[in-house]
């Protein structure tokens, strides 16, 4: 099937669209961070950069560390553009710009996010990281997709059934992430968890600065749900669309998260700037080991 113009939609130079990216431009091994400004946080331990581009609030870069070669890109707040990067980042891996149509020989990606989270368990210390084992997503992403075929069914279900937030027209999906990815970045210095992505930062996450949010007890809530032994851990804004959408198109990801808020004892990190670096030379390291 050929793409039409405003299914597949290019720049006058053959670049997609929101992204302003060639095929040739990614690695891929992709990580993704939120801010434009975390991008050279990253390509800075780069040996080389070979590409710089940006365009509105995503930055990416390219380059070779340690001679394998990285994409990190920036894709901003929330799985609304989260939807934009993946999508247009599969298309440049398997769609031909040239005919506008799939290829019948699929390239597998693979993506970790350096993330910035906040903890709802009181145990969970400032400066510490966790691996998203499964991720929650509350915004709605993925119940625009034909998804359940790679959902966490039970996980959801068991959730939805403990918060009882069907009055609220909330309704969560569940994604897990890449078994195979896990075990690459995983070690003794990370904290596995169960992570919930939210459509906002506010009243999505129980925050009340002037306004009073609906559920006033979402954290608390949230926080004392089991599933086997795993518990909710930390709260954040893309996780569970990277999950469903990676999945969904056959590529592998995983989300590291920098914990530097515990909500449960109001708490913020003193050294947020060295808790990222650390994380993101963690990263690296795994990504080459």
């Amino acid at each position: 099937m050929t793409l039409g113009d405003s299914e597949l939609i290019l720049n006058p130079d053959g670049s997609i669209y929101h992204l302003n990216l060639l095929p040739e431009d990614i690695a891929t091994t992709i990580i993704t961070v939120g801010d434009p400004s975390r991008v050279s946080l990253v390509s800075k331990y780069f040996d080389s950069v070979e590409i710089e581009k940006g365009s509105r609030e995503f930055l990416t870069h390219t380059g070779s560390y340690i001679g394998k070669r990285i994409t990190v890109i920036s894709t901003g707040i929330g799985t609304d553009n989260i939807d934009i990067v993946f999508n247009e980042l599969d298309a440049l891996a398997n769609i031909n710009f040239a005919s506008r149509e799939v290829k019948k020989e699929k390239t597998q990606l693979d993506f970790i996010r350096i993330g910035t989270s906040g903890a709802i368990q009181a145990d969970i210390p400032i400066d510490s990281f966790i691996l998203s084992e499964s991720a929650i997503g509350f915004e709605g992403l993925l119940h625009f997709y034909e998804s359940g075929h790679i959902r966490n069914i039970t996980l959801e279900e068991q959730l939805n059934g403990f918060v009882k937030w069907d009055e609220h027209h909330i309704s969560a999906y569940a994604v897990d992430s890449d078994e195979n990815l896990k075990q690459k970045v995983s070690s003794n210095r990370i904290r596995f968890g169960i992570t919930v992505t939210n459509s906002g930062f506010y009243g999505p996450q129980g925050r009340s600065l002037r306004l009073t949010p609906k559920i006033i007890d979402f954290n608390s809530k949230l926080a004392s749900f089991s599933y086997g032994n795993q518990r909710i851990t930390n709260l954040e804004m893309e996780t569970a669309g990277i999950y469903g959408l990676a999945k969904l198109h056959g590529h592998r990801a995983v989300s590291l998260n920098a914990i530097l808020a515990n909500r449960a004892t109001g708490e913020f990190s003193k050294n947020a700037f060295k808790t990222v670096d650390n994380l993101i030379k963690y990263t690296l390291e795994s990504i080459i080991s």
